[in-house]
């Protein structure tokens, strides 16, 4: 009985001891687990999907993560000192750019639809090409950060960074430690858009993406932007560009309803959609905006169709212009422009260039815009010269390379552009001998949105036509659309009105005297007034040489 006893006894201390022994190593197992769970999360937080193909061994040597960058030392060497002016250097506030994280968050300011939207997966990839001149460093590393951190790995090919003879060398050279940056250094200023051939001649990947050296990426920002150069090689296209405040660096969303336009003067503006325009797209309202311009600063393009359309022009300098002659050669020569809402990056404006021009700003600028004017403009450069009168005596080089390319390109007239591309650009009819806005000061002559029998006033100009867009005709009349300026007393302090305009009228016959600085009216030699215009409206009055009287089109085409 006792043997029997002491041998269920055993038995019952080897069953405890298997038992204890079963969830010891199961538990063992998954303590074990964990650790390599934990190791493996610990290895790749903060990391993309890239990293499981790419892990810190096989970074090339001297290469780091842009996670491991050190923020702190690269911008560091740089700071405002007490006492400085932080917009010395760059024109915008580099105390407020010097605070912030590379990789600091910006709000998603694309449409909900963008959000969404489920993009290709077989996209080519692109060579992101950033040119800079002594750029704030704080400023270059977020724009490199945001373009790693805020595209997918695979879609990245490298980043390419010219640095277009930059004071300080290290600015860009400290920068190639950081993963698929590539610096390429000037050995003398270049420009931007030699400096942009350069980093183009140099890239590797299907794509070009031209970006300046002080945006932020936002999220999706490439895809949208791939996937329709992946579609159409001839399709230049640019996101949406939020604006980065020069002051205290907030990213404020951009309108989406804009496209890129520009004045006789050749200057870029941003020009509101019609309201047929928006109307057209509220079905589907982050559909593809044609345009007529790019900004130039930010684009997507094909890299054999960058090459074969001519690249840049390389005899332009430094900056100004060529957004003008890209977007005039793009559309002329079988390609087309779009801004893709989807797509959005910031970028800080500001309101002057912190670099040198050789001889000046406005001659460089001037030089540019004319071998634009000259090669793609045919007749309707005169408009131009109209505009700006100064830019006749600026030498604009040689440009036969360039007329023979776009002979070689079976290129379209600028007419064609006129009618196709940009038909809102009010082209002067050759009855005009004066034409555009009616400017004093910083006021226009404006209809204020009265027809007809109704006065006219000044409003501040804002180079957008519509109602501040006139014409001074060959018989003599300032016409807005089929209004005309109408003296109803010839006596002074009487008020203009807007009438329907009849050709012999005596009462809409006006004249410049002055060197075109004044308009008479030709019956009661009564001079235009903007004396009355706060209390009712414009006048005539004794001519005189006051300043209420003083007026100048944008355009005279009386040579």
């Amino acid at each position: 009985m006792r043997r029997k006893s002491r041998i269920l006894l055993c038995f019952a201390v080897l069953w405890v001891l298997g038992i204890a022994y079963y969830f010891y190593s199961g538990t063992a197992l998954s303590r074990k687990d964990d650790w390599v769970s934990r190791d493996l999360s610990g290895r790749t937080k903060g990391h993309n999907s890239d990293d499981k193909a790419h892990g810190p061994e096989t970074l090339p040597p001297g290469k780091v993560r842009w996670q491991d960058f050190d923020q702190d030392l690269y911008v560091g060497a740089t700071v405002v000192r007490p006492g400085q002016d932080p917009y010395a250097r760059n024109k915008f506030n580099q105390v407020e750019s010097d605070k912030l994280r590379m990789d600091r968050a910006v709000p998603d300011t694309r449409h909900d639809h963008c959000r969404h939207k489920q993009w290709k997966s077989d996209l080519p990839a692109s060579s992101v090409v950033i040119t800079f001149h002594n750029e704030a460093r704080s400023a270059l590393l977020r724009t490199v950060v945001s373009v790693l951190k805020k595209s997918p790995p695979h879609l990245v090919k490298e980043i390419i960074l010219v640095d277009d003879y930059s004071d300080n060398p290290e600015d860009g050279a400290l920068l190639g430690k950081i993963e698929k940056v590539r610096v390429l250094r000037n050995d003398r200023r270049e420009g931007l858009m030699r400096s942009r051939v350069r980093g183009a001649d140099a890239a590797t990947a299907p794509v070009l993406t031209f970006l300046d050296s002080h945006c932020e990426c936002n999220d999706h920002w490439l895809e949208p932007l791939l996937e329709r150069v992946a579609e159409d090689k001839t399709r230049v296209v640019s996101p949406i560009i939020d604006v980065i405040n020069m002051d205290n660096f907030q990213y404020v969303g951009a309108s989406a309803d804009l496209k890129g336009g520009f004045d006789w003067n050749l200057v870029f503006k941003w020009d509101y959609m019609t309201l047929e325009q928006r109307r057209a797209r509220q079905g589907n309202p982050i559909a593809p905006i044609k345009t007529p311009m790019i900004a130039g600063g930010l684009f997507v393009m094909d890299k054999e169709y960058f090459e074969q359309l001519g690249k840049y022009d390389m005899m332009m300098d430094v900056w100004g212009g060529e957004n003008l002659e890209i977007s005039f050669r793009v559309w002329q020569c079988g390609g087309s422009l779009e801004i893709i809402p989807c797509s959005r990056v910031g970028h800080v404006f500001r309101k002057q260039h912190p670099y040198t021009f050789p001889g000046g700003s406005g001659t460089v600028f001037a030089r540019n815009t004319r071998r634009a004017a000259e090669v793609w403009m045919d007749e309707y450069k005169n408009f131009y010269y109209a505009a700006v009168p100064s830019a006749r005596n600026v030498p604009y080089g040689n440009i036969q390379s360039r007329l023979e390319m776009k002979k070689r390109l079976n290129c379209k007239p600028f007419k064609w552009y006129l009618e196709n591309v940009y038909p809102e650009l009010r082209v002067p009819d050759h009855q005009d001998i004066a034409f555009g806005a009616l400017q004093q000061g910083g006021n226009c002559l404006d209809t204020l949105g009265h027809f007809a029998d109704g006065v006219v006033g000044v409003y501040e100009c804002h180079n957008a036509g519509g109602n501040q867009e006139w014409a001074l005709t060959k018989d003599k009349s300032v016409k807005h659309m089929d209004l005309c300026l109408t003296v109803v007393d010839r006596t002074a302090g009487s008020l203009i009105k807007l009438q329907g305009c009849r050709e012999n009228d005596s009462r809409q016959k006006w004249e410049q005297i002055e060197s075109n600085s004044k308009l008479r009216h030709v019956g009661s030699n009564l001079c235009l007034d903007s004396r009355s215009a706060r209390m009712g409206g414009l006048t005539v009055e004794v001519c005189s040489p006051s300043l209420t009287q003083q007026w100048k089109f944008t355009l005279n085409l009386q040579s």
